[in-house]
Parts: C-alpha cells; structure tokens; sequence
C-alpha cells in the first residue's frame, strides 16, 4: 500500500565479561578466556530495522534514557522519511484520517489524533514502554505521518527488530573478551555495517507460523480415536440408553 514498515527496539546491557561459545580449535588447545575480569561498565543497543530489505539502523550507547533514544530516533526517522516517495496529496482529509483509523483498528493502545493530520506515510513497530508513549515524541511522529504501533505484553515476538537484534549480538560478542563498553558498542555497530553490505530481507514466518497454520486445522478437523483419522464434522454419538437397548436385543 506505499507505506513503510520500520521496526524498533533496544538490546542490553551488555557487560564487560567473557562472552561463552563455540569454536574450531586445535585439539588440546581449547580457547581460554581469563578467569579474572573487572565489570568495567555496560552498553545498550538502539536499532531501527526495515524487513523488506533487512537494512538495519544502529546505534549504541551506554544508556537509553528518554533524551538518548528520542533524538537518535527522531533523526534516522527524519533520514528515513526524507527519501521515501512523495505522499499523494489527491486525497481528502476525510480519506486521510480514515486510513489512520484502519491501521489502528483492534489495538489496545490508542492515542487521540490530531484534527489535522499528513498522508500515512510509515508503521514502526515497537514495544509497550512508558518511554515510547510521550505526548511530545508522539505529536512528532504524527507530524511526520508516522503511525506507531505497539506490541501487546509478552508479545515481543511481533516485533521482528527482535530477531535482528539477537543476529548482531551473536555475531558481534560471542567468543569476544571486551574490556571497554566503547569495545562492545565498536563491535556491534562494525556488526550492522558489515550486514547492511548484504541483508537478508525477514517475513512472518517460520515455526510460529506453522503452529498457527496447524491450530486452525485442529479447530477445522476431529480427531477420531485408534488412528490418526480425522474428520470434518462431529460424529453423533449413541445415548447411554440407546445403547443399552441395542445390547439388550
């Protein structure tokens, strides 16, 4: 429908400590972290990731306060928003709100709109925060025709930054040893850049899909006992005195 999908979410803290895993070595020489490390700090990770062509946007930093993470945010969204088409502006306003009313229908969030809002131009999908829910970072997003959309509790799995996420940090500490959290920021952030040469486009899918897509054919089907035989509709089942005459003749 020419809108965007963006999402967003925030990993950490990371600590400076010896990060576990897997590795080919020589045999009897295993790889061997110190078994003394000094807690030297923590680091967090700001991401705004696109699924349709898996280009990922980072940041990170040692905190995420609401100062941090609104300015970060407002400048790639602004990045972002400048190099999308042009919004068409044969549309009423009644049309425009309306498309904004579609995309919220069934939340359980819900801010009021402003009387006057730009064409629907971008969804972001992120988490239920307190932080993400300011009247001045949202007065900013419907200015720029940003729609936010906020994942229900324990529904973080909707939010695919999530899966992004967990690549890099995988890819950017597992194995690693950093002393500094300007070591583990460097490594993620050289991580991203590194993806971004070739990304991988995400779509819903998957596993939980497939648990979805067998859920509805349980409900569809009737399992009958001694096999694995199904059928489309209930069986009618005998009465107990039916029954018991049948027996009895």
């Amino acid at each position: 429908m020419g809108i965007a999908v963006w999402c967003q979410d925030e990993a950490g803290p990371f600590q400076t400590v010896p990060y576990a895993a897997s590795s080919w070595q020589e045999q009897e020489h295993p790889q061997k972290h110190p078994h003394e490390y000094i807690r030297n700090g923590t680091a967090k990770l700001m991401t705004l990731f696109h699924p349709q062509d898996g280009q990922v946007r980072v940041k990170g930093v040692e905190s995420t306060t609401n100062i941090v993470l609104h300015a970060w945010l407002k400048q790639e969204l602004t990045q972002i928003i400048n190099v999308l088409p042009q919004a068409s502006s044969s549309l009423s306003p009644e049309l425009t709100k309306q498309a904004w009313l579609d995309w919220r229908e069934g939340l359980n969030v819900k801010f009021t709109l402003p009387s006057q809002l730009p064409p629907l131009r971008m969804l972001l999908v992120w988490d239920n925060l307190a932080g993400h829910q300011t009247p001045e970072l949202m007065i900013w997003l419907y200015e720029q025709g940003i729609l936010p959309l906020y994942t229900p509790l324990s529904g973080s799995w909707l939010n695919m930054a999530e899966s992004m996420q967990r690549i890099l940090i995988r890819r950017a500490l597992d194995g690693q040893n950093p002393e500094t959290p300007q070591q583990i920021i460097h490594r993620l952030e050289t991580v991203a850049k590194v993806w971004n040469q070739q990304p991988t486009p995400f779509q819903w899918g998957g596993k939980r899909a497939e648990r979805r897509q067998r859920a509805r054919l349980r409900r569809q089907q009737h399992r009958l006992g001694g096999s694995g035989a199904c059928t489309q509709s209930v069986l009618p089942s005998q009465s107990p005195s039916s029954n018991g005459d049948a027996h009895a003749k």
